[in-house]
């Protein structure tokens, strides 16, 4: 069975890759020694920068533009992938968007879209990834901490991310065989551009309470922890959830 954590010859791919957490982690991908794909949906100056960022820094990178929602848009990502580097060891499936608003106030197109790239956007990638990696591979998803915490406004996004946790311990056990670990994390609050939008600071006092270290998440807090599950040191870490949110539950 291939063992890609030994292999000199690495490749990731990282959706919604041009900015915030998944930016972060195609870097600390990078300089694990991965040759990154950085993923964008309409982003192409950012995701660009990030891989001039990684090539400054002495790694290997390409952008690839792809709706993650539409199913043959990730098969091109793969296929653009396997050209680049020859095959595909590792996915993170970062992609996703954050409407919120009361369930009573959510309309279609709101719910339809967010289905379409959180769920089916994930969906999408984990099918490909299931027929494509190589064995001894890793894929992580991305969940969330309001799983399990139920807080109002958060109701069709943590719905979407609770399918994402059921995807990923059912497709652990369908991959287990062939040696490919299938996790997720779940973040608590991060300062991102996708958890700061439309928040004025007494709703960010209020996230910071929430935690018992006292602040908001990083990017970097998450891109230690996808570097861990898709590196050699959790090799008996399969089909789980971790929670990064500093003590939030």
């Amino acid at each position: 069975m291939a063992n890609p954590t030994n292999s000199s010859s690495r490749a990731a791919i990282v959706t919604g890759a041009s900015r915030g957490i998944g930016a972060a982690i195609a870097r600390r991908l990078a300089g694990d020694g991965f040759q990154v794909v950085v993923n964008y949906a309409g982003s192409a100056g950012p995701a660009a920068e990030v891989v001039e960022e990684i090539e400054k820094a002495g790694g290997r990178a390409i952008s690839v533009q792809a709706d993650v929602s539409d199913p043959q848009a990730v098969t091109r990502l793969f296929d653009a992938a396997e050209a680049a580097y020859g095959g595909v060891d590792v996915l993170v499936n970062n992609a996703g968007i954050m409407k919120l608003m009361p369930v009573a106030e959510t309309d279609d197109a709101t719910f339809d879209q967010t289905i379409a790239i959180n769920l089916k956007g994930t969906f999408n990638g984990l099918r490909e990834a299931a027929r494509r990696l190589r064995d001894g591979g890793r894929i992580v998803s991305f969940s969330t901490s309001v799983v399990g915490l139920y807080q109002p406004t958060y109701g069709v996004y943590a719905a979407t991310k609770a399918a994402v946790e059921a995807l990923t311990h059912i497709l652990a056990k369908e991959l287990g065989p062939r040696g490919i670990r299938v996790n997720a994390v779940a973040p608590g609050p991060v300062a991102t551009e996708l958890f700061l939008k439309g928040k004025d600071e007494a709703a960010l006092d209020r996230a910071r309470q929430m935690i018992p270290l006292g602040r908001l998440g990083e990017a970097e807090d998450i891109a230690r922890v996808v570097s861990l599950l898709a590196g050699p040191d959790s090799g008996w870490i399969n089909g789980q959830v971790v929670r990064v949110n500093g003590g939030a539950v």
